[in-house]
């Protein structure tokens, strides 16, 4: 399965002609486009996360492709781009990321992630040393499920963190805890994530048959939760009451896959590929055929770390945009299945990762 990590989408894409952007004449073109821009843009992260995170806002506000076009034909990009950013802080926390200089307020900081591929980036950074580049000493906190990811953002026990991309809006809105204003730094990758399902359903592939079946999700506030309600909605059931949804920390997926406690899911890597590789699920469907290009998880610290620790957050906002670039090459896809597969880290065998990144 392909985990596409940091992988910027145009917002006005056709596929009216030969390549998969529908810019090129053919498919060996576009590759060949797209070598030279990942070269070029290497070396400038900052401006690929801002290209990466203002397609995917414009992507979620306008979902299909022909409104997307005609908005943006209406409006022109430059008029989109300052219309979202009245909206959404994108160019102060850009401008900050690329303003190198200054002392660090706090070197010394704790991160919490989830063990899956999705924190590719915040997790690479440790052991390819783009943290201590920096200046910064980082120490990985592998944290058990999200709602402990979010208590302890809040209770400032981890000083950023590994989010999924609904949460920092939850928090900051107070649903399911108390409201404390929370940032998205970057989305850390898009797609990724499929619906999973146990071998004895290989004979039910049509979501008419899945009535009474009981799901696991990472959270409640996930891409996960609103992907599955909207795929069984469009087959015609009614996510609310024709299936059970239960949230199921990531790492718990597979054993409940295989416990029977549940009939599939809708996770994350490289808890599909896992399924699969230990021959008891299958993917159903990839997140992508839902809705390609959509976020999934996200780098995030609190709106008084940043207003605190200025400096601090720019070297850090670096190492992770820093890291991003290079796991979006291909090339890397290897090294880095051997760098975040450790105990600490992922703690899956390296043939798994690979097959997650590389496809």
């Amino acid at each position: 399965m392909s985990q596409s990590i940091y992988q910027p989408y145009d917002p006005d894409r056709s596929f009216s002609n030969g390549c998969s952007c529908g810019v090129h004449q053919s498919q060996a073109e576009h590759d060949a486009d797209e070598a030279s821009r990942i070269a070029a843009r290497a070396a400038d992260p900052e401006t690929l996360s801002q290209d990466f995170v203002e397609a995917t806002l414009v992507r979620a506000l306008f979902p299909q492709d022909s409104m997307r076009r005609k908005f943006l034909r209406a409006v022109g990009a430059g008029t989109a781009m300052t219309a979202i950013s009245s909206l959404l802080p994108i160019q102060q926390l850009q401008a900050m990321a690329q303003e190198k200089g200054g002392s660090l307020e706090k070197k010394d900081l704790k991160i919490g992630f989830i063990a899956i591929t999705c924190a590719t980036p915040l997790i690479m950074a440790d052991p390819l040393g783009f943290y201590k580049k920096q200046g910064l000493n980082v120490t990985l906190n592998k944290t058990a499920g999200w709602a402990l990811i979010r208590d302890k953002m809040l209770n400032r026990e981890h000083d950023a963190s590994h989010f999924l991309s609904p949460m920092p809006l939850a928090i900051s809105m107070g649903l399911g805890s108390v409201a404390q204003p929370m940032n998205v730094a970057t989305i850390q990758n898009i797609n990724g994530q499929a619906i999973v399902l146990a071998n004895k359903h290989k004979n039910r592939r049509d979501p008419k048959q899945w009535k009474g079946f009981k799901f696991g999700i990472p959270f409640d506030y996930s891409i996960h939760n609103m992907l599955l309600r909207y795929y069984v909605a469009e087959h015609g059931l009614d996510p609310d009451t024709d299936i059970q949804l239960r949230v199921t920390p990531p790492p718990e997926l597979v054993a409940n896959l295989r416990a029977g406690n549940i009939d599939g899911f809708l996770g994350p890597d490289p808890f599909n590929q896992r399924a699969v590789y230990d021959e008891i699920g299958f993917i159903h469907i990839l997140s992508k055929e839902i809705w390609d290009g959509h976020p999934c998880c996200a780098f995030g610290v609190s709106g008084a770390f940043i207003k605190e620790n200025p400096n601090t957050f720019a070297a850090l906002y670096r190492a992770v945009l820093n890291a991003a670039a290079m796991a979006r090459d291909p090339k890397h896809r290897s090294l880095i299945a051997n760098v975040i597969a450790p105990p600490n880290y992922l703690n899956q065998p390296v043939p798994l990762l690979e097959q997650v990144l590389s496809g």
